[in-house]
C-alpha cells in the first residue's frame, strides 16, 4: 500500500519560514520523481517544485529563489523548505510521487498539509 504522509504545515507570518516533509512508503522511492503541489481555496492544484530521482529540481516561477526542494532516498523522504513566505503562498500543500512505466504514468498523492500565511 502506497502512502505519502506530509507534515510541517502550520501558521506563519509573512516573511517567515516553514519546512514541509513527506514520508513515503510502499514504493521504490528512488525510482520516483517527487513533487510538491499546492491548492488554494477555489483554485486548481498547481505545481510548486519537483525533484527527480537523480536530484534535478524544477520550481514554479512564483517560488523560485524562496523555496528549496530536496530528498533523502535512504530515508524515503522529500522536503520543501519555504522561506520569505507570502500570503499568496497559503494553500494546502500536497506531496506527489510520479514515475513512468512502459509508457504509463503512475501518480500517488498525499493527503495534504495546510500552510497559512497571515499576520
Amino acid at each position: 500500500q502506497v502512502q505519502l504522509v506530509e507534515s510541517g504545515g502550520g501558521l506563519v507570518q509573512p516573511g517567515g519560514s516553514l519546512s514541509l516533509s513527506c514520508a513515503a512508503s510502499g514504493i521504490i522511492f528512488s525510482a520516483y520523481a517527487m513533487g510538491w503541489y499546492r491548492q488554494a481555496p477555489g483554485k486548481q492544484r498547481d505545481l510548486v517544485a519537483t525533484i527527480t530521482s537523480g536530484g534535478s529540481t524544477n520550481y514554479a516561477d512564483s517560488v523560485e529563489g524562496r523555496f528549496t526542494v530536496s530528498r533523502a532516498n535512504a530515508k524515503n523522504m522529500v522536503y520543501l523548505q519555504m522561506n520569505s513566505l507570502k500570503p499568496e503562498d497559503a494553500a494546502v500543500y500536497y506531496c506527489n510521487a510520479r514515475r513512468v512505466v512502459l509508457g504509463t504514468e503512475q501518480h500517488y498523492w498525499g493527503q495534504g498539509t495546510q500552510v497559512t500565511v497571515s499576520s
